[in-house]
């Protein structure tokens, strides 16, 4: 296994306890509680992030970090999107000027 995978493995896992016992599983109660339970887990890891960034504590940004990215896996469950859609986006984002990139969204 290799690291360079493991949001899709992550993603597979979570998608695989979508249908599970939410008693027995993190993940089934959070995605049964609904997105709004998920998004406020989401707003709590990016505020620990934060937090962790202005104390300058490494290993703490990156397990906050982690927090974080696994809870935004389980909004993109949710919604039926995959960590594939997401990279998708960056690939296409991909050497595009950040200010380009910026003023094509007011078209779309």
């Amino acid at each position: 296994m290799t690291t360079s995978t493991i949001l899709l493995r992550l993603a597979e896992t979570i998608e695989s306890r979508k249908n599970a016992d939410p008693s027995d599983s993190y993940v089934a109660k959070l995605l049964a509680s609904g997105q709004d339970k998920i998004l406020k887990k989401i707003a709590e890891e990016a505020a620990e992030t934060i937090m962790a960034s202005k104390d300058n504590n490494k290993s703490q940004i990156i397990y906050e970090t982690a927090d974080l990215w696994f809870h935004c896996l389980v909004m993109l469950t949710h919604h039926g999107l995959t960590p594939e859609d997401v990279l998708l986006e960056l690939e296409r984002r991909e050497g595009v000027s950040g200010i380009e990139e910026k003023r094509s969204r007011s078209t779309h």
